[in-house]
């Protein structure tokens, strides 16, 4: 699933969202000259696997975050954490580097992959998020409960946390 068929899937979901098309994004500053709908709603999302490859994860976290993977790996039990390759986000997301986002997991048919998504979204103010639509030259903004509620139907493990 791609930009369009993201779009079009959350339109079969009556899922309400808006779209923002822009200019290539592939690093959280990148998006000094698009508009924000709504400010705490913005996103970084790491892709990362354990050292044996075993398994992976995929951390969404508000932009302005730092996240200590160190401390990730001691509170979720995990092995030693590095991040994944251009190689393992293809195979496993369909995704390349810059567009990595909650949305890949849609991609994910084998769900292997681990989502763990930051409490802020769930107890923020607008209770909103964004992600790029599987392209990084778009943000879909969309409630979070409903962002949720389309990963579980897929089947994907949602752990909400505090990052």
């Amino acid at each position: 699933m791609h930009k369009t068929e993201v779009c079009q899937f959350l339109r079969d979901e009556d899922i309400k969202f808006e779209l923002t098309e822009h200019e290539p994004l592939f690093h959280v500053g990148d998006g000094e000259n698009i508009e924000i709908l709504y400010p705490d709603a913005g996103t970084k999302n790491l892709f990362v696997r354990d050292d044996k490859k075993r398994n992976y994860y995929l951390i969404t976290v508000l932009d302005e975050k730092r996240v200590d993977l160190k401390q990730f790996q001691k509170e979720q039990g995990t092995r030693h954490l590095s991040f994944a390759s251009a190689e393992d986000m293809k195979e496993i997301l369909d995704l390349t580097p810059g567009s990595v986002s909650p949305f890949g997991l849609l991609n994910d048919q084998k769900r292997i992959v681990k989502f763990y998504l930051d409490s802020h979204f769930v107890n923020s103010e607008s209770k909103m998020i964004s992600a790029h639509p599987n392209d990084n030259t778009a943000t879909v903004w969309l409630h979070t409960r409903d962002l949720i509620k389309l990963l579980e139907k897929h089947g994907t493990q949602v752990n909400i946390v505090n990052l």
